[in-house]
């Protein structure tokens, strides 16, 4: 193959735009392949090894800038070939690693794997990123331009894949992205005014093309072997009736004639009869429910009489049911079997929905479609921010997987059902005489339904009554606990069916107003009642007390914290590990552990790949040259900017209602409008310094973030209740004017150092890079201990320092 090229400065901006929307693309799709094969709290882990990549490129192009720059073209070329072909084979490569976070203390070689994996998957976007990097310090004239068209292209990626998930399986996309960008090659030598021969180009677009046609199970995805659905398929027998893929998750159909499912959470030791023929219905190879069979006849139901969860149909007897979370229609059945007149389904997932409606019809009775049954395809807090129903009965049963909940993977997840506004939103839609009941999986000691308890006093406290133990009932069985709130105070009539029907399934009581000790702890014996003492705890006058000193979290999770499932103390770590040899291990939080070990590693690996190596080159730097600010200024920029961003992110998870939706909008929204703010910047340096146009998007950024801590709030409750397509609208609205001013700093010092220190820009582009990289795992633990607001507060304080600090 023969290429001759004119030499010409026209920047290759398209093939920049192509480049940061498939690395962007990229990064999102990771995001659906480790929720997947993994967990979910390897999003973080995503983000971070991505902005690493970054980082460490500026760092490779400033120790070979003299080499490379004279050979710009063919260089820029060749980094974003390897990086198309990257992006699939490093994958490939990360799945062929044994990395099991569950594994992290007892095996010393999962930490080794799991950097492995990260310094692997780094790779991609290191190569996208040096493509970039080689053209800001070829035309370092348009710096301005360029991370435009960087942002703009990036924020154009991140809305694509959303579009591409929703037509094609997580897999396929991949192969599209890499298709995609190897196409960058082409563009960007049609952008140089290159000419190749044309054979040569003919066979490299085939090449690309033939990309999408690879066989469809090619590449395999490799499920973790700790999740419910792998461990499930290696039962003899066990097959897959279907799958179906969206960016909510993969679902998966699996049928076992050989062992039949017995899916039913909590079911009574004293039950005489069995569930009806099942499926089972996994979420990402996990949370599994179950697809009961159903033709009408409501006798094969009386199974579901025998979970805790049945015990509101037996307190208050409702008609005008709720069901969040309706999933494959289990608690439809149980409302069914129960006699509810009228029954409403909340369920986020269209086709969880269609796969019992349509295709296993015949099998499931079509519950949403049962005499009665209307079925809101919707999240939850939006739902109940529109409805003006009252309801006698709100529940929600076994919304998460066992394992996962068990094992401590949900720390890290936000999770706005079990906060304490969502439990104020719930109350405000019960009748006179209706209640909330919410069953969890049980966990001994108690965490979950002692938090839940908490959380409950406090939102019925907030609503002013004004003795809110007056108001609960919780029980356990030998798997699963259900607590009911109800609206009316608990009478003696309440008191004598809840005693009954616990005695006649061998549930314990944990608590109602006025139990006895002598009533607790008689079924399923525990060494000690700590149920009831902890629901004694904290519905008394000591409650902060006893909070401050258990030995798991039970601080009521908030709209600001929504980290429910975040349980473990720091003192108790300790005492964790002295008993791992004696199953202590299960009470250590994993996904909290996995977020600790990636942050060290991902903070030694950027000071080894980015920091250091930039020595090497402070021998080019002009003596005058302020290197302490330049470091000061780009670092703090690299901190604010992702603090704002993962902020912002986890706040609109509330509002849009997914986490990849909020994730998608968010970058998007950040992305194309700090893109058309760092092209606005060079517009306003005509009639001000680049200093002068700092401080003001500075101050522009600090006075609109510090007023949205107040507003959005009051936004979201407006708003919820608007179809998603007009909350994503104003969505970007919101943030269009904080991302505009915030895309302006960082081209602006660029163009600072441009004018007075070329050699710094890979500098400040590795620094800003390594700050990125700590920033996401600092953010997340920052909103877990304190809060969105303080880190939002955080991230002004930051883009404060980098004010004081603008290079001079």
């Amino acid at each position: 193959m023969t290429i001759q090229a004119r030499h010409t400065d026209q920047a290759p901006r398209l093939a920049i735009a192509l480049v940061s929307g498939t690395a962007l693309a990229y990064e999102i799709l990771l995001l659906r392949l480790f929720a997947i094969i993994q967990w979910h709290h390897f999003a973080y882990m995503v983000i971070s090894l991505a902005l690493l990549g970054y980082g460490a490129s500026g760092t490779f192009v400033a120790l070979a800038r003299r080499w490379l720059l004279p050979r710009f073209q063919g260089a820029y070329l060749c980094s974003v070939i390897l990086y198309g072909l990257a992006a699939l084979f490093c994958f490939i490569g990360a799945q062929m690693i044994p990395f099991h976070p569950e594994e992290l203390i007892w095996n010393p070689w999962q930490p080794v794997r799991l950097l492995a994996i990260y310094l692997i998957l780094a790779l991609p976007f290191f190569l996208a990123a040096t493509s970039t990097a080689l053209a800001l310090a070829r035309y370092r004239h348009q710096v301005a331009t360029l991370y435009g068209m960087d942002l703009l292209g990036a924020g154009l990626g991140s809305a694509a894949v959303i579009a591409l998930l929703h037509s094609y399986f997580p897999v396929r996309v991949l192969i599209l992205i890499c298709a995609l960008a190897l196409l960058a090659a082409p563009l960007a030598w049609w952008e140089f005014r290159g000419r190749l021969r044309g054979w040569a180009l003919a066979f490299f677009i085939l090449g690309i093309a033939a990309l999408p046609w690879l066989p469809s199970s090619w590449p395999q995805l490799q499920p973790s072997p700790y999740k419910e659905q792998s461990q499930t398929l290696r039962i003899d027998g066990t097959k897959i009736m279907a799958q179906r893929s969206s960016p909510l998750g993969l679902l998966t159909v699996i049928a076992s004639p050989l062992l039949p499912w017995r899916h039913a959470p909590g079911l009574s030791l004293q039950a005489a009869v069995e569930p009806p023929a099942q499926l089972g219905l996994f979420v990402d190879g996990s949370g599994m429910s179950a697809i009961n069979t159903f033709n009408g006849d409501l006798a094969p139901l009386a199974y579901l009489d025998q979970l805790t969860s049945a015990l509101p149909y037996h307190v208050t007897k409702p008609r005008h049911v709720l069901i969040l979370g309706a999933g494959g229609g289990s608690d439809i059945l149980q409302a069914l079997y129960f006699g509810a007149a009228q029954i409403e389904a909340v369920e986020l997932n269209r086709q969880v929905v269609n796969l019992v409606q349509d295709e296993f019809a015949a099998f499931s009775g079509a519950p949403y479609q049962a005499p009665g049954v209307s079925a809101h395809i919707t999240d939850t807090r939006a739902f109940l921010g529109r409805s003006l129903q009252e309801y006698d009965l709100i529940q929600m049963s076994m919304v998460d997987a066992f394992g996962a909940a068990g094992a401590g993977l949900h720390a890290l997840q936000e999770n706005y059902l079990y906060t304490v506004e969502a439990f104020q939103d719930y109350w405000r839609h019960l009748s006179a005489h209706g209640a909330l009941a919410i069953s969890r999986w049980l966990k001994v000691p108690p965490r979950d339904s002692l938090k839940l308890l908490a959380t409950a006093r406090t939102a019925l406290e907030r609503q002013g009554v004004a003795q809110a133990a007056d108001h609960l009932i919780l029980i356990r069985g030998l798997q699963t606990s259900t607590l009911l709130v109800t609206k009316k105070a608990v009478s003696e009539a309440d008191i004598a069916r809840l005693r009954t029907f616990c005695t006649e399934r061998a549930f314990d009581l944990a608590y109602y107003p006025g139990i006895e000790t002598s009533e607790a702890n008689l079924f399923n014996q525990l060494r000690q009642p700590s149920f009831y003492l902890g629901a004694q705890a904290l519905l008394g006058d000591e409650a902060a007390d006893y909070i401050d000193r258990y030995k798991f979290n039970l601080t009521p999770a908030s709209d600001d914290k929504p980290f429910f499932f975040h349980f473990l103390k720091w003192q108790s770590i300790e005492e964790i590990m002295t008993l791992r040899d004696r199953g202590g291990m299960a009470l250590m939080e994993w996904g909290y552990l996995v977020l600790l070990v990636s942050l060290i590693q991902a903070g030694l690996a950027s000071i080894v790949l980015i920091v250091l190596p930039l020595f090497f080159v402070r021998t080019e730097v002009a003596p005058d040259t302020r290197l302490c600010s330049v470091v000061l200024y780009f670092f703090a920029l690299g901190l604010a900017f992702l603090f704002l961003e993962l902020t912002f992110i986890q706040k609109f998870i509330l509002f849009l209602g997914h986490p990849l939706y909020a994730a998608t909008v968010v970058l998007v929204a950040f992305l194309l409008f700090a893109g058309l703010g760092s092209i606005q910047a060079r517009t306003l340096m005509v009639r001000r310094t680049a200093r002068q146009v700092a401080l003001m998007a500075i101050t522009a950024i600090a006075a609109i973030a510090l007023l949205y801590l107040g507003l959005l709030p009051a936004i979201f409750q407006l708003a919820m209740h608007w179809p998603l397509w007009a909350r994503v609208g104003l969505a970007l609205a919101i943030i269009a004017p904080l991302a505009f001013a915030m895309g302006m700093p960082f081209p602006l010092g660029l163009a600072r150092l441009g004018s007075q220190a070329p050699a710094l820009i890979p500098w400040a582009w590795g620094i800003n890079g390594c700050a990125s990289v700590i920033s996401v795992m600092l953010a997340t633990l920052g909103a877990v201990h304190c809060g969105f607001s303080a880190v939002v507060v955080a991230a002004v304080m930051l883009y404060g320092l980098a004010a004081w600090s603008f290079p001079e």
